[in-house]
């Protein structure tokens, strides 16, 4: 399937990752991990803002009260965006040492249907290849709750079915490039029933980055494929979208009609290398729409 792609101008990320539309702002929102970067970008006007965090920040979701809520190297945080340009970030909890030692760092994440905030630790060493990732779930009311899936080498992927009762969870990692699908307890906020949904050893891509479309299809970045690719809830293949970018990271649905994705990306060379598409944050109208992500409550 072909589509306008339109990329962001005056933006080149090392890793961009989790991009947000925040529909109270009519903006869109999203980081580049290594440079400790959060990157917000109006939609009508395009113009761009940025904050520096004291540590590298790798997802982020809305909250009710205005911050934001992020996984990052020590833990999850409340994070307070300044209009000068300045960043407040206050710790909320953390895993035990031993579950998010030197080297981790969390990875993917968002809230669920019901604005509880998920995320997944990673040893960032990914040529290490250990096995010592975790899934997370944090609430203002019951605090850090985890891990809830062990051994996971590149936790990648969140994701639910419109109705929330579905959890999709990736690792992204070249040994692994599974997508599992999980029924979800919307009341207790817990996976279980864990299966393949998607198996996709041996072909182009590995499957980073999720959202769940109106449709309640699956749309898959996949890094080192240079597409996002829909999936139908039973797990066949429906679509692909090329990118101009080898390494698409994440998607998020967005805009005023949820008729936009937003896919950032990786430069493997890293944030110096100016020229190409790697690293860009791009763009278009994927022919659905999506679903309004919930914020998280504090």
């Amino acid at each position: 399937m072909a589509a306008d792609v339109e990329r962001i101008a005056g933006v080149h990320c090392a890793t961009g990752e989790s991009p947000l539309w925040h529909a109270g702002q009519a903006a869109w929102y999203w980081v580049d991990i290594p440079a400790r970067r959060i990157w917000r970008s109006d939609h009508a006007s395009g113009a761009l803002l940025h904050w520096t965090a004291p540590e590298m920040v790798a997802c982020i979701a809305a909250s009710s009260d205005g911050s934001l809520i992020a996984g990052m190297e020590t833990g999850v945080f409340r994070l307070a965006l300044n209009a000068d340009g300045t960043l407040d970030a206050s710790r909320l909890a953390a895993p035990v040492a031993a579950e998010l030692g030197e080297g981790m760092r969390f990875n993917d994440g968002r809230c669920d249907r019901q604005g509880r905030f998920w995320s997944g630790t990673m040893f960032m060493d990914m040529g290490a290849a250990r096995p010592v990732g975790g899934l997370y779930r944090y609430s203002a009311a019951g605090g850090l709750h985890g891990p809830v899936v062990r051994n996971l080498l590149t936790q990648n992927g969140l994701a639910w079915s419109p109705d929330g009762r579905t959890m999709y969870l990736s690792d992204s990692h070249p040994q692994r490039r599974l997508v599992w699908a999980y029924d979800y307890d919307i009341d207790a906020g817990l996976p279980h029933n864990e299966r393949v949904f998607l198996d996709l050893t041996g072909q182009l891509g590995r499957p980073d980055g999720a959202a769940v479309d109106a449709d309640g299809c699956y749309w898959s970045c996949a890094n080192d494929g240079g597409m996002v690719q829909r999936f139908t809830p039973q797990g066949k293949l429906d679509r692909e979208i090329a990118l101009p970018m080898a390494k698409p990271s994440m998607c998020a649905f967005g805009g005023p009609d949820l008729d936009l994705l937003l896919v950032t990306s990786i430069d493997p060379a890293g944030a110096g290398n100016a020229g190409g598409d790697a690293g860009s944050v791009v763009i278009l109208k994927p022919g659905v729409t999506g679903i309004a992500e919930t914020p998280f409550a504090f």
